[in-house]
């Protein structure tokens, strides 16, 4: 049997429906005149930097953002203009919202999300950006065909190379496994991750980094080791101000780097 998941595939074929179509038609309806985002965005799937950086009133929303599902705030942090998009949760509406914010000027996305332990190199929290995501959800299909591992552009981590160093936060490097049952890790699941020797599990980066291959767009994803999943007391502690200010202060500095080194449609410069 072929799983329908790997059937009727088209990789070279250009979509149907694309996301300037439905952004055309939410400005329509909601009487919205055509805006860019922010160069810079992120993904926030826990909410957890936009609703400090709100409450602190550091963020604002934006109203001309005409996605039917979210909600867009821009924030500027030491200089850096922000787009910041909270709740975008699991790998299928991680890639919608990519998809209609490069549609919007988006150049370089950064997917900040939290994450569960696997190889237990420290107690949480701490951070690892995302070199190659193991493909266990099902956006990544429609855009790659079948392999076990996305990957981040080398380019692009090139450059991040060693710019973490010395900066009082730990920022592991490695593979993760992305998932879209969370409520379904198990033992033996958890145990056949660690033998591969993947760092953490989370529910976003295969599918945008295979987004990001397919499409030619600058995206990086850290997972936020926050979590045992579940299997200790007193877990899911993220730090300061739960952890924002240490995911602020890696995002800040990815922006710095990368963002020169990509073009105004979000391709990675030769």
């Amino acid at each position: 049997m072929v799983l329908p998941l790997l059937q009727h595939k088209r990789y070279e074929a250009p979509s149907a429906f694309t996301p300037e179509s439905l952004l055309r038609e939410a400005r329509r309806q909601k009487n919205l005149e055509v805006a860019a985002v922010p160069a810079v965005c992120v993904l926030d799937p826990d909410g957890d930097l936009v609703r400090r950086l709100r409450d602190d009133g550091r963020a604002q929303i934006d109203r001309s953002w005409a996605c039917y599902h979210t909600e867009l705030y821009r924030a500027s942090v030491d200089g850096v203009e922000l787009g910041l998009l909270g709740c975008a949760v699991g790998a299928p509406f991680a890639v919608l919202v990519a998809e209609e914010l490069f549609a919007s000027g988006c150049r370089l996305l950064i997917s900040m999300t939290s994450a569960g332990q696997l190889v237990e190199l420290r107690p949480p929290p701490y951070f690892v950006l995302i070199e190659k995501a193991l493909r266990d959800e099902g956006a990544s299909y429609h855009y790659m065909p079948a392999s076990e591992f996305s990957a981040a552009d080398p380019a692009l981590l090139s450059l991040l190379h060693g710019r973490f160093d010395g900066i009082g936060i730990t920022v592991e490097r490695g593979a993760t496994w992305t998932t879209d049952a969370p409520f379904r890790e198990t033992d033996e699941a958890i145990a056949t991750m660690q033998e591969l020797g993947l760092l953490a599990v989370e529910m976003e980066a295969a599918a945008l980094y295979a987004f990001a291959c397919a499409r030619g767009k600058a995206v990086v994803c850290f997972a936020h080791v926050t979590n045992q999943m579940g299997r200790s007391e007193l877990d899911f502690e993220k730090g300061e101000a739960d952890g924002s200010v240490s995911s602020l202060e890696i995002i800040r500095r990815t922006a710095a780097i990368l963002l020169p080194a990509v073009t105004t449609t979000g391709r990675i410069r030769e």
